[in-house]
Formats: structure tokens, C-alpha cells, sequence
């Protein structure tokens, strides 16, 4: 892959050849995706600079110019390390539906660690083999299913959406508390005072108060994708 793309897709994919001759190197890109990571995590990837990452690493940024060319290159490898490769070193247990609710509990977890991740993976990008894993993985959970690769590429993808959804309204909500506690209490003075109005929503409002909150949709959320791919394998099954 040529253009613009080129040197991303290198330092994701290689090959990384060592210099024949020269000063032996004394970083390499894990350790350099790793001093980013760590900026990311306490300060926000705003706060990610060439500049910092070298200080970070303790050398100079001209240094660090000889191993990633700038500052896009450098957010590719953070998000490919923080990321990681699907950690599937266990055998598959279940069928395909306890294979994606775990996969998709393990990618949460990754997005609530990794908040900025969001920030960084939107629009077409050049991804790497620790990201690509996920979605293999993902796709791979549904064969033998009788959906399409289109539609297993879309379950995979629409799942990712749900996790990211949820990653992000936690993230908005801050230390203070989960974002549909917040929104609850807000709609419940409203509904205080124009309750009449909205009959239907006055009553869910209630028995929403009585729930688990962020992690209940969360779960109701994802059962439900489940529960459409089951119905549509159900189908094509007829």
C-alpha cells in the first residue's frame, strides 16, 4: 500500500530491518507506543506530542524522529498496542452467542482503560494486526452460522458501535457517577412538573430508578444484538 498510507503500514505491519551500520539502536516501537499510551491514559491524547514521548522516553525529539516519522504514526501504534491482540488463548466455550457476550465484555474492558481510543479510531484508517485480531475473532465466533461474511462483518461491526456507545457516555459522565443516573435524575425533575404529558416515560423514568443503571443497559443493549442475530441465523437456518 502506497501514498500516504505507506509509512503507517510499515511501522504497523513491517518489515522493521535493523541499520547495517550506524549507532545501535537504543528504543524500539512497543516501548515508544507505550510512553504514548501512558500520556493518553493520565492526560488525554490531546496531550500526546512528539515532544512528550521523547521526553518521557528520555531522549531528544530529533531521536525520536528516526523511529516514528510524526505524530499520526505514533496514535497508529498506541491504539494497535493499547488494543492488544484478542486474548483468546483459551478454547472456545459455548456457541457462538457466549463467544461474542465475551468478547465484547473483553473489548469494554479494553475501551474503559483506554478511553481516548475512541477519539482515535474514527473514520477509514490504516489498522493494525492487534486491532484486526478482534474483528477476526469476531467474525470467525459466527461460522458454520449461515450468515453471510457481509453480515458477520456487520454483526462484528455493530457490536463495536454498542461498546463504544456505552464507553463514551460513561466517559461524559465523568467521576461523578454514570451517565444514565445523571439523565434520570435530570428527565425525573422534568417529569415532576410535565409528567401529565408524558404518561409513558413518567413510568419507565420510574422503574429505571429501581435498576442497575449504566451496566443494565449496557447488558439490555447487548442482548438484544444477540438476540437479532439469533432470530436472523434462526432464519437462515429454516
Amino acid at each position: 500500500m502506497g501514498g500516504e498510507h505507506a509509512e503507517v503500514v510499515r511501522l504497523l505491519w513491517g518489515p522493521h530491518p535493523k541499520p547495517a551500520r550506524g549507532p545501535r539502536p537504543t528504543l524500539d516501537l512497543d516501548r515508544i507506543a507505550r510512553a504514548g499510551i501512558e500520556i493518553a491514559d493520565s492526560e488525554g491524547l490531546a496531550d500526546v506530542s512528539m515532544q512528550r514521548v521523547a521526553a518521557q522516553l528520555g531522549v531528544t525529539k530529533m531521536a525520536l524522529y528516526r523511529y516514528v516519522p510524526g505524530k499520526a504514526e505514533l496514535v497508529a501504534l498506541m491504539v494497535d498496542a493499547a488494543i492488544g491482540a484478542y486474548p483468546a488463548a483459551k478454547a472456545r466455550r459455548g456457541g457462538w452467542r457466549e463467544e461474542l457476550e465475551a468478547w465484547a465484555r473483553q473489548l469494554l474492558t479494553v475501551f474503559r482503560r483506554h478511553s481516548w481510543v475512541l477519539d482515535a479510531t474514527v473514520g477509514p484508517r490504516i489498522t493494525g494486526p492487534g486491532e484486526l485480531s478482534w474483528l477476526e475473532h469476531a467474525v470467525s465466533a459466527l461460522d458454520g452460522t449461515g450468515l453471510s461474511g457481509a453480515e458477520r462483518m456487520d454483526a462484528a461491526v455493530l457490536l463495536v458501535g454498542h461498546v463504544r456507545g456505552i464507553t463514551q457516555q460513561a466517559r461524559a459522565a465523568g467521576l461523578a457517577g454514570n451517565p444514565e443516573a445523571q439523565l434520570g435524575a435530570i428527565l425525573g425533575d422534568l417529569m415532576q412538573a410535565h409528567g401529565e404529558r408524558f404518561p409513558a416515560l413518567t413510568e419507565a423514568l420510574a422503574s429505571a430508578a429501581q435498576s442497575d443503571g449504566q451496566d443494565q443497559a449496557w447488558d439490555f443493549g447487548l442482548q438484544r444484538i444477540l438476540d437479532g442475530l439469533a432470530a436472523l441465523i434462526d432464519q437462515r437456518a429454516r
